[in-house]
């Protein structure tokens, strides 16, 4: 797929799924944005960029930790998502928050203007990672760090299978990279190319719970990645997905729910300051 149609994807696929993000994969993903957080050490007063921001899951953390006299702008590439952020930002009274529809891979934002940069899941589904990388380098001051969280690899994620299930029936190549990023040294390798200093990296393991099929269904077809190419689905399509959909996940069935295991990669890094002369 052609950077720009997957972009184009990407966006409209989350405007989608924009609506059902919350419910289905709010509870699923906060451990890996919990220890994103954790590795970013966000300070009263920073300025950060939360990058493919979503609804705001990390936003509303990072908001609460720089406060008041602190900055954070979220940037998605979807609309909804950036309205749902501002719509939530001023509900809740939080003057230091901005929302931005962006690109990751070009941030509308000055050089060494930041003093953190973020992204929460979202590298994926980038069509050239070390670009966004490279990006979130740009706009930090010299000193600042990036963390940036991923899903690990393939065969540590049981419901894995949503992407060859989904793209037989559309050939949509909606992410056909997306594991690559999680395996190995890969997502530190791609810090290194985009010139990150001080690289850290921890993997963790996660389950995902569902309480029954109807939930699970939920976070695979309508909640996440595949949203816009699910709706081109007839009725009989769907229930085939459905049922193939379900028996790739049966091993992990917890009594009428599930627990589907899951993995996580963060990565941090520092934009370290050019040497001197003098400090040599």
């Amino acid at each position: 797929m052609q950077p720009k149609l997957q972009r184009r994807v990407q966006r409209y696929g989350w405007d989608k799924a924009s609506v059902h993000y919350d419910r289905y994969w709010a509870r699923q993903i906060e451990p890996s944005q919990a220890l994103l957080l954790e590795m970013a050490q966000l300070r009263p007063g920073d300025r950060v960029v939360d990058i493919a921001c979503g609804t705001g899951l990390v936003t509303w953390p990072a908001a609460e930790a720089v406060g008041p006299d602190g900055l954070v702008v979220a940037t998605d590439i979807s609309d909804r998502m950036v309205e749902l952020v501002n719509d939530e930002a001023e509900r809740r009274g939080l003057g230091q928050v901005r929302g931005a529809r962006m690109g990751a891979e070009e941030l509308e934002l000055d050089d060494d203007s930041f003093d953190a940069t973020l992204n929460a899941l979202g590298l994926m589904y980038v069509p050239d990672p070390v670009r966004a990388l490279n990006e979130m380098r740009r706009v930090l001051r010299p000193g600042g760090r990036a963390a940036a969280a991923v899903w690990g690899r393939r065969d540590r994620c049981g419901w894995a299978e949503i992407f060859p299930i989904v793209d037989c029936r559309v050939e949509t190549e909606v992410c056909p990279l997306f594991f690559q990023l999680g395996t190995g040294d890969a997502l530190e390798y791609a810090f290194e190319a985009a010139g990150f200093d001080r690289i850290t990296s921890r993997r963790i393991s996660s389950s995902l719970h569902y309480e029954d099929e109807e939930e699970a269904l939920g976070a695979a077809f309508v909640g996440g990645p595949v949203a816009m190419a699910y709706a081109r689905f007839d009725d009989a399509t769907r229930e085939e997905a459905h049922a193939e959909y379900l028996e790739s996940i049966e091993p992990y069935r917890n009594g009428s729910g599930y627990r589907i295991p899951g993995e996580f990669v963060v990565t941090l890094g520092f934009n370290e300051p050019a040497s001197t002369p003098e400090d040599r």
